[in-house]
């Protein structure tokens, strides 16, 4: 006989787990609601616009193949970081002389070789499935991807600091964090699609500017330099204080014990 105690215990056991892991609430709510947001303004933007932009399909895979950059950028940092926390080799990795400086360089020029190979697999397969050339933008390609490399480093040693002072229970954030502001980069749609509140956080996004500068390019066949320039300056201003935020964690973390994070 089924004892219905034990199922009760059972599903109040995994209640518990859910409750006390950021993994576990990300799946049940921060996910749906960004794919929500992110699909359900494309979905607006294409009814829309489908009848008077023959380049729709070009901007979605536009969108797809450069958003690739940022996330690729990101998780090189925070998934390098995760490694060292799951194989348990943190504390022999800082036991070494290495220095954070040191760390820091090698993830940055790690992730250029390994977004750059993403994005050459990911430019080839959308032009032998989609006959969609990136090269279409010509040498603006140099500039948007920097950009955008800059945009994903900052978010990457923004949450391994996190990771770094709180430990791998904010592992989530590794994939969360940069999905967080790809509604308010408006990859697919214009800036304009966003409610008003949105608008105004777009402002202070700098891929914003890269992708809304990309569109700008398939419309007009011209860019406003004036895009590329913000994006700079704000990914510098945004990079830098990151990079401080994560040295400031990892010396906090280190002198609190960095084995407390295994």
């Amino acid at each position: 006989m089924i004892n219905l105690k034990i199922i009760f215990a059972i599903m109040v056991s995994y209640f518990y787990y859910w409750k006390h892991s950021l993994d576990r609430i990300g799946d049940s709510f921060y996910w749906p609601a960004i794919n929500l947001l992110l699909w359900g303004l494309t979905s607006v933007y294409i009814k829309q616009a489908s009848k008077d932009i023959p380049q729709i399909i070009i901007i979605v895979l536009s969108g797809v193949v450069f958003w690739l950059i940022v996330w690729k950028a990101s998780q090189e940092i925070t998934i390098n970081l995760l490694e060292e926390l799951w194989n348990r080799n943190l504390v022999n990795v800082f036991a070494t002389p290495i220095r954070i400086r040191e760390w820091i360089i090698a993830n940055i020029l790690s992730g250029i070789f390994k977004t750059a190979l993403s994005l050459v697999f990911a430019g080839i397969l959308a032009y032998l499935l989609y006959a969609f050339n990136i090269f279409n933008y010509g040498f603006l390609l140099i500039p948007f991807i920097a950009s955008l490399l800059i945009s994903g480093w900052l978010i990457g040693f923004f949450v391994a600091g996190i990771i770094f002072r709180f430990g791998p229970n904010y592992q989530t954030l590794a994939w969360t964090g940069p999905m967080l502001i790809s509604p308010f980069a408006a990859l697919y749609y214009p800036v304009s699609t966003l409610p008003d509140w949105a608008q105004i956080i777009a402002k202070f996004v700098p891929a914003s500017y890269i992708f809304e500068g990309m569109r700008e390019i398939l419309f007009t066949g011209m860019l406003s330099h004036d895009k590329l320039l913000i994006s700079f300056v704000l990914n510098i201003i945004y990079f830098t204080l990151s990079i401080l935020f994560f040295v400031a964690m990892f010396r906090k973390s280190r002198r609190l014990g960095l084995n407390r994070l295994i």
